[in-house]
């Protein structure tokens, strides 16, 4: 199977403009079909806030109500999506802004209400990810770009969380392409010390990952991220990379990248 990079840039690269070229500019230079899946978080509160619409957080996640629902299709789907494929065309790659409604390729289910009602925002299944129209995409020599969104296949846009999109993609596609999930942010990878940037784990494999969170050094919302990771990695996915942004050329170079989980 040919091989094909999932990755997930991180809100505090986007907010960067240096940072976001040079990780543009490396993005560009890997080889062969890629995917890159971004979210917009900050730039949809502080424009939120400039329209006098409050925005709620529940344990790091944001509450979708209508009007900021409105917002986030807004920045994810329109600002923020639009200026990263025009730097990628800038860059030599052919770029297509979507999200998870365009040609149908992302379908989630409205997040049921518990203990929280988050509102518009959309879970994944295992049939969310349309592979076909996806593997057409990409069979095309298109770099699909996708913004944080999904929808219910009955005409509601969901807020969807990047992380996820990002794994299930990795998923998706796996039987189609060697996957390998990158999740590219500030850090320089996992850390054992959130202090120190050169406490870098350079490999965790699941027994690894319980140990560690037992013992407290992964935790917050480098938890989830890692769950999401070794979810993709159990069902098809070959690599998850977790690493900084600024040094995606490492993995061009051949050179060792942030944080590998495998599989035991």
């Amino acid at each position: 199977m040919k091989p094909l990079w999932i990755i997930k840039i991180g809100g505090n690269v986007i907010d960067n403009p240096d940072a976001l070229d040079i990780f543009l500019k490396d993005f560009s230079a890997l080889d062969g079909a890629k995917v890159l899946i971004h979210g917009g978080g900050k730039i949809a509160t502080q424009i939120a806030k400039g329209l006098g619409v409050e925005t709620q957080m529940v344990n790091g996640r944001r509450i979708t109500d209508a009007e900021m629902l409105k917002i986030v299709t807004m920045v994810y789907g329109g600002l923020v999506n639009k200026n990263l494929v025009a730097k990628l065309q800038a860059n030599g790659t052919n770029a297509i802004g979507m999200t998870g409604a365009d040609g149908n390729v992302i379908q989630a289910v409205k997040r049921p209400v518990k203990e929280v009602d988050f509102g518009f925002v959309g879970d994944l299944t295992e049939t969310s990810i349309n592979d076909h129209t996806l593997a057409k995409i990409l069979e095309a020599g298109l770099v699909p770009v996708f913004a944080a969104l999904t929808h219910d296949g009955k005409g509601q846009m969901l807020n969807t969380n990047a992380d996820t999109i990002a794994s299930a993609l990795a998923v998706g596609l796996s039987s189609r392409y060697e996957t390998k999930l990158i999740y590219c942010f500030e850090k320089n990878g996992v850390l054992t010390d959130i202090n120190d940037d050169n406490s870098v784990i350079a490999k965790i494999n699941p027994h690894y990952f319980e140990a560690l969170t037992q013992q407290g050094v992964i935790a917050d919302g480098m938890l989830p991220k890692l769950q999401n990771a070794f979810d993709a990695i159990a069902n098809g996915v070959k690599e998850v990379y977790i690493g900084n942004a600024a040094k995606l050329s490492d993995i061009n170079q051949g050179k060792d990248f942030g944080t590998c989980l495998y599989q035991n």
